[in-house]
This record gives structure tokens, C-alpha cells and sequence, in this order.
């Protein structure tokens, strides 16, 4: 993972520290800068033209490729199919599904060289399918891609592909003698020649007329024009035979939608298990915190009441002191519970939202806190505010702590990323002396678990001697944009 910008230098105080800009782009995987290419994009058709030369590489090697790699696969797949029976066909089919394999890879490849989409490709070691030498090898039996690609290089592409061939080569070469024949033409000799074809075409349009001309130089102005037709129509022809591919491709290559399906279904499980343990490690934490807090006050409550409850006839100077106590001990209490009840809803944050809970929370920081909010599409999400509240928090809390830093900086932001969806990200700088790591068990790692239950990611840049960087990134939908705007794991609150 990667963050865009990171502060190098050690500053002294909280205006030294540099802001971390948020980054472009996020997926489960990582987190990159992506860039826009400002230049327009050429459009229609000179933009056809632009692919021409592609196009006509992909095309024209298309049919030797397809017939190479016929040959070589009849050769071994059907040899393998001969032998099956002395078990050294099995291995000799296993390798044709390779070799299968190994066309339809450079037939994506070359699709997308010549400017198609990219097509996603199968997920070949799925379900651990290719871990190990005999899981390796007989996986092909069993995987339906392997069987599809075999198709596609044994009969789909050779006869989608003798047909695509002839067209280019057939287009290509009527519009290049048709446009450049009335140049080197003359120097062939015509012989006997009676045929002329503008002269059928005159007879056949104008039957009866009288026309005279040089049929010689009819069939060049013929030949011209029938050059610049079929040169002006060849972007469509290629975009089409590209298509064409393109579309076999697709459907015969590509990776089915059920699979996608399947890994959506696995990354929501492996959330929603990150989601419950970071929850039952806050629940443990919050009945520790009460255990040796609040409950330990209480305790002691109860004592000095029953004391004074029998001292107060006896002794009511001595049973006045203890009373004073016991409001003491009662207040401490309260405060405890009321800033554990803040784990669980912060008044502040359900009645002024985000931006004012944050400010509360910079404000109780032992350390100075610079706070920076942006939150540019409007309202999150209630579930969304206080997952970033508590991440905030933590994160906090860790630089207080740990860290030993004179100044923090804390920047709570919204982005749209357009078909990656919206994002909210909190970002945390110290001056502290850096090292920071998610160790299990510690709080940095039940943070990673927590942000990785809402099906977010963490960020952490902490070089010896610092700064350190951490960011938290979140997905979630805006209010109103469906039916429940809630952006977390179903389940997590």
C-alpha cells in the first residue's frame, strides 16, 4: 500500500506538519494516484483511422498464429488421445491444455494490443487448484476454461480466422491497386484483352447506347473509384473483423461472471469475519474498561455508604467525611461511564454530526491536534460517521500514547471516484518517533480488523524516527443514492 504525499521532515509543532493529500484511486488491494490525460480523445472517424495500423497487425497474423497453433495441438492433444490407454497420453493431454492455454493468453493479449477492452481473464489457481505438481496437472480435466480454450484453438479461432484473413487481405488489397493501379499499370502489357468490366457495367445500366470512349482509361477511372470506396469503408471493415474476435473472445476466453460472483461472495465472508472480531475485541475491551473502571467505584460506593449508614449515629462528623467521599467517588464514576458511553454514540456526534465530534475530540487530545474536514458530499451515512469517529479516535489516542509527538495533524475527507464508488478517508500525521506497525493484538491491528470489516483498507507509513502516516479509507453510499444508504457490511453498526 502507498500513500501520495509523506511528510520527510521532522517539524517542531503541530503548523510544520505536512497535509496528506488523499489519494486517487482505491480498491481492495491497494491504494494508488491515478491521473486524467487533459489531451481530448479523438473521436469518430479519424478516431477509426488512429487504429487502423493495429488493427491490420492483429489481423493479418491472425490466421498463421491460428494455424500454428492448430497444428501444434492436433498433433499433441490427439496423439495424447492415441496413448491414453499407456498412461503417457494423459501427460501428453495435460500439456495440450497448456499449450490451449498459451493461445487464448496471446489472443487476449493481442486483443487488447489492438485496442479492444480489456477482457478479465480466469482465475486459473482458484480453490488452490494449481498449488502442487499433481493438483498442477490434472486440474485441466476438471476446470471448463481449459476445455473452452482447447475449442477455441482447435476449431473457433481457425475458422473465424480464415474468414477474418481473407476479408483483410482482400479489402486491403482492392483499395491499394484500385487507388495506385493508374501509376504501375500501364507498364503491364494488357495482351488480347476483350474483357472490360466498366464497359458490361455501361452496357448493363444503359442498355442501347452509343457511348465511345477508351475502354482503357473507363477501367482505370473504374479501378479508382472502387479503390477510395473500399479504402474509405476499410476502418469499418477492420473495426468489425477486430469486433469480431473481440466478441468470440469474450464469451469463449473470458472469465464468467460467476466467478466474480464468487470472489465478491469470499471478500464479503472474509469482512463480515474482520467486522466480528474487531466488534467482540471492542466488546472485550468495553467490559474491561468497566471492569477496572466504573464497577471498581461503584464498588467502593457501596462500602463507604454501608460505613456511614453505621457511623452516622455514632460519629456524624466522621460519617460527613465519608459522604463527601462518596460523591466523589459517584462523580468519578459518571465521568468514566459517560466517556465510555462516548465507544458507543457520542451525544456530540448525533446531534452536530462529524465535523463537531471531531473537533471535541481533538480538544480532550493531550496533544495539540490540527483538525482539516472536508466532507464534500454532504452527509454520511449514520453507521459511516461514527466508524470514522472511532478511527479517528484510536488513531488519536495511538499517537498520544505511543508516539510521543508535540502536534497531529487529523483530516477527515469525501471522495467520488466514479465507478469505484464514494469514500471517506481519515488521515492522522504526528512528528512522533515513527515505527509504528499493526501488531497482533495490539490497538493498530484491531483497527486494521475494523476497517477491514467495513470493507475499507488502512494506510501506515511510519519510518524510524518518523513522521508517521496513517490513513483509513472506507467505502460507503451517499444518503438518498439507494434504497439503504448505509456503505458498511450488512450487520456492522
Amino acid at each position: 500500500m502507498s500513500t501520495d504525499t509523506v511528510p520527510t521532515d521532522r517539524p517542531d509543532d503541530a503548523t510544520a506538519i505536512l497535509r496528506p493529500e488523499l489519494p486517487g484511486n482505491a480498491s481492495s488491494a491497494n491504494m494508488t494516484t491515478t491521473t486524467t490525460d487533459a489531451a481530448p480523445l479523438r473521436r469518430g472517424y479519424g478516431a477509426l483511422w488512429a487504429k487502423v495500423p493495429r488493427e491490420f497487425g492483429f489481423l493479418i497474423l491472425t490466421m498463421p498464429i491460428a494455424i500454428i497453433g492448430l497444428v501444434v495441438l492436433s498433433t499433441v492433444f490427439f496423439t495424447g488421445l492415441g496413448l491414453v490407454t499407456i498412461f503417457v497420453g494423459i501427460f501428453l493431454m495435460v500439456a495440450s491444455f497448456y499449450i490451449a492455454r498459451g493461445f487464448g493468453t496471446l489472443e487476449l493479449i493481442r486483443l487488447r494490443w489492438a485496442g479492444r477492452p480489456e477482457i478479465r481473464r480466469p482465475a486459473w489457481a482458484r480453490d488452490g487448484r494449481e498449488q502442487g505438481f499433481w493438483r498442477s496437472a490434472f486440474a485441466p480435466f476438471i476446470d471448463g476454461h481449459y476445455w473452452l480454450y482447447l475449442l477455441h484453438t482447435l476449431v473457433i479461432n481457425p475458422i473465424v480466422s480464415i474468414v477474418t484473413w481473407s476479408i483483410t487481405v482482400a479489402w486491403t488489397s482492392v483499395a491499394l491497386a484500385g487507388t495506385t493501379g493508374w501509376i504501375w499499370q500501364p507498364f503491364i502489357p494488357t495482351g488480347d484483352r476483350t474483357f472490360w468490366l466498366n464497359e458490361w457495367l455501361v452496357d448493363r445500366f444503359l442498355p442501347g447506347n452509343e457511348l465511345t470512349y477508351d475502354p482503357v482509361v473507363g477501367e482505370r477511372i473504374l479501378e479508382v473509384i472502387l479503390g477510395l470506396v473500399f479504402l474509405a469503408t476499410l476502418p469499418f471493415v477492420f473495426r468489425g473483423l477486430t469486433l469480431l474476435h473481440d466478441v468470440v473472445a469474450r464469451g469463449v476466453l473470458g472469465a464468467w461472471r460467476s466467478e466474480a460472483l464468487e470472489v465478491e461472495v469470499a471478500q464479503l465472508a472474509a469482512s463480515r469475519g474482520a467486522a466480528v472480531q474487531a466488534e467482540d475485541a471492542s466488546l472485550r475491551r468495553l467490559e474491561r474498561d468497566i471492569h477496572d473502571g466504573p464497577q471498581q467505584r461503584l464498588v467502593r460506593l457501596q462500602m463507604d455508604l454501608a460505613t456511614i449508614e453505621r457511623r452516622l449515629e455514632q460519629d456524624p462528623g466522621s460519617a460527613k467525611a465519608l459522604v463527601g467521599e462518596a460523591r466523589e467517588q459517584a462523580r468519578e464514576a459518571l465521568d468514566e461511564l459517560r466517556a465510555l458511553s462516548r465507544g458507543f454514540a457520542p451525544p456530540i456526534l448525533q446531534d452536530r454530526g462529524l465535523a463537531a465530534g471531531l473537533e471535541s475530540l481533538a480538544s480532550r487530545s493531550p496533544v495539540p491536534v490540527i483538525v482539516e474536514v472536508d466532507l464534500a458530499d454532504g452527509l454520511l451515512p449514520a453507521p459511516i460517521e461514527r466508524n470514522a469517529y472511532f478511527i479517528a479516535a484510536e488513531l488519536l489516542t495511538n499517537a498520544a500514547k505511543h508516539a510521543e509527538a508535540t502536534a497531529i495533524r487529523l483530516r477527515v475527507g469525501t471522495r467520488d471516484e466514479g465507478p469505484a464508488g464514494h469514500w471517506v478517508d481519515v488521515w492522522v500525521t504526528d512528528n512522533g518517533h515513527g515505527g509504528a506497525a499493526p501488531t497482533p493484538g495490539h490497538g493498530l491491528a484491531g483497527l486494521d480488523e475494523r476497517v477491514r470489516g467495513l470493507r475499507g483498507m488502512l494506510v501506515i507509513d511510519s519510518p524510524p524516527g518518523g513522521p508517521t502516516t496513517i490513513g483509513a479509507h472506507v467505502p460507503y453510499v451517499p444518503l438518498g443514492a439507494s434504497g439503504t444508504a448505509a456503505g458498511t457490511v450488512p450487520g456492522v453498526v
